[in-house]
């Protein structure tokens, strides 16, 4: 059923949203990005995407008046995701098989190249890639961030933060006081004409779903569990048209490219993931397909796309926007999407591999604990066994497993329309144009395809076992 307070809602928003831009930054060759990640959030769970329950107005203004990807992809589950993000590199071959898990040192982050090249750069919101602690070799500023207010994981309203090391309580909803805090950032150094890198990764809509109560109160005919659920994605919803709102009053719209995602498929069976099948922690469709909207007002094209995509495609596209040449002598699995959104690009000229691990396993970190544990010892009322800093990863790290089970878990493979899925020694194959639901496997009907995809991913996995090896540094 179709909620009432839509029509009055998305008025109301749409209302603040609209101001008038003021002077501020012109175009230049070095913009300003923005990356704002959502957690957990369903392919489904947005109204542009045909969901006709919940409050997105800002969303579908942006779904409007943006670019949105419809083929956009990321890995199963939170952490190996950020990896790809800061990387361009499958989150496998950075040692970040599964969530808990850190980043190691030596990756080269997109963070820390637009720091190196003049860029002020801040981090808000969770992190979930290694230690909150200062002067530690996984923490934000360790990966480029000059300023950072970080989450160990997924957290709620009222959460506690480690501010560039130091733990802090933060007041209001979660998403909210997140952007809010970016925007602090932004507000002190735009007027430096400064190019700025702001990640705002959100803690919304991951368990357990606590709205506030007026966000779930725009939901009065839903039971509770989806009042929590919708109301944290309008909460969403809301924080984004803030951002939006106060760049256009900063008047740094113009010279500024947003982005927006989730970091995986949604988890049923509050999530929505449309047809897709399956969810979360799964390489179906429901698992690894997301939703993804991009603004650059005058700057990128409008309207959507298609063309397969990832999240490890955002380090060469924030490169090659920022007009930034690097001589790469490792393996990057991501390309640049600037052509894509610049409308002279029809399809990918690289595939997408994917990489569930099965032998190593996820990492259970508790954020407002973890930051509260550190306070204490801090404080000199703990010892340091409190600290749960994650993994240091290394490329000598022994992976459990990985000699002994070198192709562990399931695999998948994207080429355009084709998706292989392989588990063991079984293998399916779908066309994602005529069947996104995966519903019918192709896989003896095209022997020829099947064979040539198998033979490419078996060289990329090739290529992944020698990067979680360390022979890429």
């Amino acid at each position: 059923m179709k909620n009432t307070f839509y029509p009055f809602f998305t008025l109301l928003i749409l209302c603040i949203t609209c101001t008038i831009t003021v002077s501020g930054q012109s175009h230049s060759d070095r913009p300003n990005f923005i990356i704002v990640v959502s957690d957990d959030q369903g392919y489904g769970d947005a109204g542009y995407n045909g969901n006709e329950e919940i409050i997105t107005p800002n969303m579908d203004a942006l779904a409007n008046s943006g670019f949105r990807l419809d083929r956009y992809y990321s890995a199963p589950v939170c952490s190996p995701t950020r990896a790809s993000i800061l990387t361009g590199r499958y989150p496998t071959r950075t040692g970040v098989f599964k969530w808990g898990h850190a980043l190691r040192p030596q990756e080269h982050t997109i963070a820390n190249i637009l720091k190196d090249n003049g860029y002020r750069t801040g981090f808000f919101g969770k992190w979930h890639l290694g230690s909150l602690r200062e002067d530690q070799p996984t923490n934000p500023e360790a990966h480029g961030f000059e300023t950072w207010y970080a989450a160990a994981n997924f957290y709620e309203n009222d959460p506690w933060m480690s501010h560039n090391g130091h733990p802090v309580q933060l007041s209001g909803e979660s998403s909210d006081v997140t952007v809010e805090l970016a925007l602090e950032f932004i507000e002190e150094i735009y007027q430096n004409e400064t190019p700025f890198l702001v990640f705002v990764w959100l803690g919304s809509p991951h368990l357990p779903h606590e709205a506030e109560d007026f966000l779930k109160n725009l939901y009065p005919d839903q039971p509770e569990n989806m009042k929590n659920y919708y109301g944290e994605i309008t909460g969403i919803d809301l924080a984004l048209g803030k951002l939006r709102n106060r760049l256009n009053k900063l008047g740094i719209s113009e010279n500024t490219l947003l982005w927006y995602s989730s970091d995986n498929g949604g988890k049923l069976p509050e999530a929505n993931n449309g047809i897709l099948s399956d969810q979360k922690g799964t390489l179906y469709e429901g698992g690894i397909r997301i939703p993804s909207l991009l603004e650059w007002p005058g700057m990128i094209a409008t309207g959507n796309s298609k063309v397969p995509a990832g999240t490890v495609d955002v380090f060469p596209t924030l490169l090659d926007f920022a007009n930034i040449d690097m001589d790469i002598d490792y393996p990057i699995d991501g390309i640049s999407l600037a052509p894509l959104l610049r409308g002279e690009m029809k399809a990918r000229n690289s595939p997408l591999g994917f990489w569930d691990y099965s032998e190593i396993k996820g990492h259970s970190m508790r954020s407002d604990q973890i930051i509260q544990n550190y306070k204490k010892y801090l404080d000199g009322e703990a010892d340091e066994s409190v600290i749960n800093d994650a993994l240091l990863n290394t490329p000598d790290q022994n992976y459990i497993g990985l000699e002994k089970y070198p192709y562990s878990g399931g695999f998948a493979w994207i080429e355009e329309d084709w998706k292989l899925h392989q588990k063991g020694n079984s293998f399916e194959l779908y066309n994602l144009a005529e069947d996104p639901g995966e519903k019918n496997n192709l896989i003896s009907n095209y022997p020829e395809k099947s064979k040539s995809m198998k033979s490419n991913l078996r060289k990329w996995q090739e290529s992944v076992i020698r990067s979680i090896k360390g022979y890429d540094y």
